[in-house]
């Protein structure tokens, strides 16, 4: 049996007029770059993730990028984020000119440790960037009371964790800025690159608007150094049409993950912990294993694909050697790096795949 760690074909099969439709009403618009179209996606992303504004902008990571500018973030200050994410999370932050100083990861979670951020804190951060990662919200409690008790910012890096929930609040009821990613894998995904910032602050919204627009407010007129980063109306109307279907597909993958509890009890696999607290939306469904190597390619060889989120941390990194951070520092994000597996969640999974795959996992341990 062949099952890949995604399946965006088969997403499509399942709404394919939907899609179609709302691909030729952009097509016979003419009307490709913001519009109606971006801005019907905003206000619908906006209401389903409690914000009050959402502003679409051309990638995730142009979304984190955008945000510290719009949230002030300049050239000398520090932004205390994880070492164990995606290279954006602190390339975006080095891109303005800020020091991303890293603090290590609940090593349950594996999201950024508030305990170990707190520590990290010295008289130049101005901000702290939390990852939402594999779909779990971070700490919000905790982070909104770091964040107010040191007068900083936050961006929540929430690329992977759209229709996620912290004490049954969104991701866009929170102070300060959340980003998100409309990859194609990504739960709610674009075909092709998209981003949004969500904020409940007017004037963040609005120097979100204008960097987006080359730092113009209108007409060949510019009052900052902006980007030209703009949400598609092709992909906004893509998105429009599947963010209907959203809460059933997030249901699916965590019924998926119910599935993977049960039948991956007894083995050597260490199951995701979900925080009490969370609605996890398992972008990723990840295991920890101490032959993580060996288990992947096992899997290979029986046809079943699996990702590692991430081999490396960041701090490891050759690109942020100029940090100075060495081998031990953060213990728990480099102990990850060398266990993690991500294994087919996706909501189109049948269960005779979802069977397989525990299976293989639970002879591979036998």
């Amino acid at each position: 049996m062949r099952i890949t760690l995604g399946d965006v074909t088969a997403q499509y099969r399942t709404i394919k007029d939907e899609i179609d439709t709302a691909i030729r009403e952009v097509v016979e618009s003419g009307q490709f770059i913001l519009g109606e179209k971006v801005a019907q996606i905003e206000e619908e992303i906006a209401a389903f993730s409690g914000a009050r504004y959402a502003v679409g902008v051309n990638s995730g990571t142009d979304a984190l990028l955008l945000a510290l500018r719009a949230l002030g973030i300049q050239p000398g200050d520090e932004v205390v984020t994880t070492p164990f994410t995606f290279v954006a999370t602190a390339e975006t932050i080095a891109l303005v000119g800020a020091r991303p100083v890293f603090a290590d990861i609940d090593p349950r979670t594996f999201n950024l440790d508030p305990e170990h951020a707190a520590a990290a804190i010295t008289p130049k951060t101005r901000a702290i960037m939390p990852v939402d990662l594999y779909g779990q919200m971070a700490d919000r409690d905790a982070f909104c009371a770091l964040a107010e008790k040191h007068g900083m910012a936050v961006i929540w890096d929430s690329a992977q964790a759209i229709g996620a929930r912290f004490n049954d609040q969104p991701l866009g009821s929170f102070p300060g800025a959340a980003t998100l990613s409309f990859y194609p894998t990504k739960n709610l995904g674009a075909y092709g690159d998209g981003g949004m910032i969500l904020t409940n602050d007017e004037a963040v919204r609005d120097r979100l608007l204008q960097l987006r627009y080359h730092g113009s407010g209108g007409g060949y007129y510019y009052t900052q150094v902006g980007y030209c980063s703009r949400l598609d109306a092709l992909q906004a109307a893509i998105l429009s049409a599947k963010l209907k279907h959203l809460p059933e597909w997030n249901e699916r993958r965590r019924a998926n993950a119910r599935e993977y509890f049960r039948l991956l009890q007894d083995t050597c696999s260490v199951v995701p912990y979900c925080d009490p607290r969370a609605y996890h939306t398992y972008h990723q469904f990840t295991i920890r294993h101490s032959r993580r190597d060996e288990l992947r390619e096992y899997l290979k060889q029986h046809g079943v694909d699996a990702g590692v989120y991430y081999p490396r941390p960041l701090h490891m990194q050759e690109a942020y050697a100029w940090l100075g951070y060495r081998q031990g520092d953060f213990p728990h994000a480099e102990r990850a790096a060398t266990e993690v597996l991500s294994i087919p969640v996706y909501p189109e999974l049948r269960r005779d795949q979802l069977e397989y795959v525990a299976q293989l996992i639970r002879d591979f341990d036998s």
